[in-house]
């Protein structure tokens, strides 16, 4: 009943995506991604079962499922992240393993149905070679596609940073714990049988349900909308696209190609510490490094750059250490003890305790309660 929950769930999430309005690329691929993974569980409840003996001639149809299931979370987490992948070669290249493994067992698919039912029967006697090769391109892409997949997660969550001063909803923490699960099933792969393997994947759908129910951008794939709107703040003649902006080093070796030369910086410095004397403008909770930019009338680039020479710091951490400041001049004020520490720094800026508590920490070492009783 368990597997069969899982089966329902699984297609149940697909359907969803299937007749959601407009759906974007990375929907796309999420409903495939999704639709592979209902069809592998499938085979395997039917194999479990012994049900597909009845229909023998399905027997090897999910061998190469696990290998391109693991291929379509690569696809999706680059989508996601603002690294599509668009040149058809190399999608082709990392579909190859999927074909490869089906045209290598093709001396078991041309089997009778009795004498494939034998093979299953035996533990694959007489196909040693191929259970051995697939096990080993499964391991070894499914390991491999997960972490690629949290590299590019990692990468995303140091480039938001440099773009936004609240990151509580675009880190990307759902689909990252999602990708350390499907590691997960793929380690215990080697140590465990398929039903072990099969129930670690109906407790990973049901994740992804859990996610989908708690985190609306798992259905609503990317923040692309809110990058456009922020790109008209950009002064005319000096717009760049949202991917480009995304995309933004904050590497030396990048800047040294903006152009920016150190009178140009201290210029910007000046009258960015000028705006940040307002606290107001920072405690903007939305705040942005393209708004900021507007508002100073400079390129976004050449303003991280300068925050991240001057301050030593990105966007996100500058902004941030800003809230912090104002937290504790506020909570120092007799007039303010009336208040909770939390509800002054949702003021300050701060959407989440956890974020405020974080950047308290980072800044001086102490937790508020710490801070404040020394």
């Amino acid at each position: 009943m368990f597997f069969i929950v899982g089966i329902f769930i699984a297609l149940f999430l697909s359907l969803l995506l299937l007749i959601k309005k407009n759906k974007s690329r990375a929907d796309k691929i999420l409903v495939l991604w999704l639709i592979l993974i209902s069809i592998d569980q499938i085979f395997n409840y039917l194999n479990l079962t012994k049900i597909i003996y009845e229909y023998p001639h399905l027997l090897g149809v999910e061998f190469g499922m696990p290998i391109i299931i693991g291929v379509f979370l690569y696809f999706y987490v680059r989508e996601i992240t603002g690294n599509p992948l668009n040149d058809s070669f190399k999608i082709l290249l990392y579909l190859f393993p999927t074909v490869f493994m089906y045209l290598f067992g093709i001396p078991f698919y041309i089997l009778s149905g009795t004498e494939k039912i034998n093979v299953f029967e035996t533990q694959g006697l007489g196909y040693e070679w191929y259970t051995i090769t697939l096990n080993l391109v499964i391991a070894i892409s499914g390991l491999a596609y997960a972490v690629w997949s949290l590299v590019l997660i990692k990468r995303h969550q140091i480039k938001i940073q440099n773009t936004f001063s609240n990151t509580d909803k675009k880190e990307l923490q759902w689909l990252r714990l999602l990708t350390y699960g499907f590691a997960l099933i793929w380690l215990l792969s080697a140590f465990f049988d398929n039903s072990i393997i099969f129930t670690a994947v109906v407790v990973f759908v049901l994740c992804i349900a859990i996610f989908g129910i708690n985190q609306l951008s798992i259905f609503n794939s990317n923040v692309e909308p809110e990058e456009k709107s922020e790109k008209e703040a950009i002064p005319e003649n000096q717009k760049v696209t949202s991917v480009d902006f995304i995309k933004a080093s904050t590497s030396s070796e990048k800047y040294a190609k903006s152009g920016l030369n150190e009178d140009m910086a201290s210029e910007i410095y000046t009258k960015l510490k000028g705006v940040m004397e307002d606290s107001s403008f920072y405690k903007n909770e939305e705040l942005t490094l393209v708004e900021l930019s507007k508002r100073l009338k400079v390129h976004p680039n050449h303003l991280s750059q300068v925050i991240n020479e001057m301050e030593g710091k990105n966007f996100y951490n500058y902004i941030n250490s800003l809230r912090i400041n104002e937290f504790i001049k506020l909570a120092q004020l007799s007039e303010n003890k009336k208040y909770t520490m939390i509800s002054l720094a949702y003021d300050c800026g701060f959407s989440t305790k956890s974020t405020f508590n974080k950047h308290f920490k980072l800044q001086t070492g102490k937790t508020p309660t710490e801070f404040f009783n020394s």
